[in-house]
């Protein structure tokens, strides 16, 4: 059973880190409708492979880089933030001289997941792929900013499962179904509500909210900037902006992947 994470909620306040967060202010790029229809057949599992430990051990790549890495799964309806907060947040921790890398789910299906639809059995493969490349990136120590709907609780639960205790850090974009609908920034809703669009998360087919996120954010209550900032604290204070591992139990687990 996994570590319960400390939960935080962020409600209105004046950021802290107005300092940190560079003008930059990204928005989700524009959207083209896939085709509906599962491409994928089901994996096969393999058993003649073998695993083959590297040479050069996480923690040495977390020393060169000065960070520890880590992933923020950012979940929520189409049109919560997730992109926008998270892309906001990349140009911030640029800034301070970390790497980063941006998962983006439009973006992985143009070419990672192009062969994939939006049934729930190609939904599920899309999170899990999803979630192997993370494991990759944070294990060399880079800072993942996954941004996916992501709508079944199983399959998070099982990329958390995936990554070393507390590399996995569940961002839950909670902003009401009425709120994206009423901003629709790709013209989804619309679609959806017209009959054009079927198997849309959130009109016809279920979003299920975290019931333990790490952070929940109220898109519609802050601003992106005070959001990012509210994150980059969160990374400062469990220690991921730093090499050296803090007296947080959290971080306890440095170098052990």
């Amino acid at each position: 059973m996994r570590e319960h994470a400390s939960w935080i909620h962020c409600t209105p306040r004046t950021p802290r880190y107005h300092a940190t967060i560079a003008p930059t202010r990204c928005v989700a790029a524009p959207h083209r409708v896939h085709s509906l229809a599962s491409a994928a057949a089901p994996p096969t599992a393999c058993s003649n492979i073998t695993w083959h430990e590297g040479a050069v051990k996480r923690r040495d790549k977390e020393k060169l880089l000065n960070q520890r890495g880590c992933v923020l799964w950012f979940t929520g309806l189409s049109g919560s933030g997730k992109s926008t907060v998270a892309c906001t947040l990349e140009h911030a921790l640029v800034q301070r001289g970390h790497l980063t890398t941006l998962l983006d789910g439009d973006n992985i299906r143009h070419g990672l997941n192009s062969n994939l639809g939006f049934s729930q059995v190609d939904r599920e493969e899309n999170i899990r792929r999803i979630g192997e490349v993370s494991k990759l990136l944070v294990e060399s120590g880079v800072i993942t900013l996954a941004s996916f709907i992501s709508p079944y609780e199983r399959d998070r639960a099982k990329v958390r499962s995936r990554l070393a205790p507390g590399d996995f850090i569940e961002v839950y974009m909670k902003t009401p179904l009425a709120v994206c609908e009423r901003r629709d920034p790709k013209g989804l809703y619309k679609l959806a509500r017209a009959g054009k669009l079927k198997g849309f998360t959130g009109i016809d087919d279920p979003y299920e909210p975290p019931n333990n996120a790490e952070i929940v954010l109220e898109s519609d209550k802050l601003s992106v900037e005070a959001m990012a900032a509210e994150l980059l604290i969160f990374l400062d204070s469990r220690g991921f902006l730093s090499s050296v591992p803090s007296v947080n139990g959290r971080c306890a687990q440095f170098g052990s992947s």
